[in-house]
């Protein structure tokens, strides 16, 4: 009998990184690992805090420096051991680029290789706030090469290109989105935030749409000003540290709300970071848990 392998999977992260703060890879990072996963952190950027604080130093790293990193991993096997891509914010279409291409490499190798892309453009309130270019790119060139996407309720509308005012109507525009087969679409697309008229608005939402079956999983409303950074980058990780585990998609989607709503939930008025290190118990076993009801 051969025994089971205890390998740890690693996930490839190619997010931004500040020094203080949690937002990106280092709000990823502590997830994935609490979740028995082994994050490869490559940096798009290296700031001292995120723009939640304000005035900021540091440095957009070049699509050149991203991949002569990817290059040393490279070199030491450790693409070829990836099992799962994550990537966010992008400072640049061209550090984009070089995602995909890493992607492309390793799933020559691993068809079945996770793609989760979070698609990260602006929010309510907030408006766009990423480079120009950036949706374009997001749109035409990441969609087709991820299997999972993550979009909030704002960035969706991005990509779908008209505004939502039903769930049924959400879930007919995520499926549009969705891919007959892996470099075509994603296969699972994930909304977060939603509030379309038909909810209560009291509950916030996340939307889980594949080919065949539709989850939305519901949530008190925390209304927090602000809103502390992070939160997509956290729900990504857990979602994407819960699928690698092997659960099921609605189990791995109901999974992320209740970690995120547990953190949210415990964050102080007026803190622009989720309690991550304080709270780290409830990212894998949150007291508050929500299921997943199929629509």
């Amino acid at each position: 009998m051969t025994a089971p392998s205890t390998e740890t999977p690693l996930v490839l992260s190619i997010q931004s990184h500040v020094a203080f703060g949690h937002v990106g890879n280092d709000a990823a990072m502590l997830p994935l690992q609490l979740l028995g996963i082994q994050p490869v952190a490559v940096h798009t950027v290296q700031f001292s805090n995120h723009t939640g604080y304000g005035e900021f130093k540091g440095q957009v790293f070049t699509p050149a420096h991203i991949a002569d990193v990817l290059d040393g991993l490279r070199a030491r096997g450790v693409l070829a051991r990836c099992t799962a891509v994550l990537s966010g914010y992008l400072g640049d279409a061209g550090v984009g680029e070089a995602i995909l291409a890493a992607v492309q490499e390793i799933r020559a190798a691993r068809p079945g290789l996770h793609y989760l892309c979070d698609p990260v453009m602006g929010d309510v309130g907030r408006g766009l706030f990423v480079r120009p270019g950036i949706p374009e790119f997001l749109r035409r060139r990441a969609l087709a090469q991820a299997s999972i996407i993550t979009p909030n309720h704002y960035e969706f509308e991005l990509l779908h290109g008209a505004p939502l005012a039903s769930v049924p109507e959400a879930i007919a525009a995520a499926r549009s989105l969705l891919g007959a087969a892996p470099g075509t679409g994603p296969s699972l697309v994930v909304v977060t935030s939603l509030r379309t008229p038909d909810l209560p608005a009291d509950r916030l939402a996340t939307l889980a749409v594949t080919a065949d079956a539709a989850w939305l999983v519901k949530t008190p409303y925390v209304d927090l000003q602000p809103l502390p950074n992070g939160m997509g980058d956290v729900f990504s990780a857990v979602l994407l540290g819960h699928l690698l585990r092997g659960k099921p998609t609605p189990d791995a989607v109901a999974g992320a709300v209740s970690s995120l709503y547990a953190l949210v939930s415990r964050t102080s008025p007026g803190q622009r970071d989720l309690p991550l290190v304080a709270c780290q118990a409830q990212i894998a076993a949150p007291v508050d848990r929500f299921s997943a009801e199929a629509v």
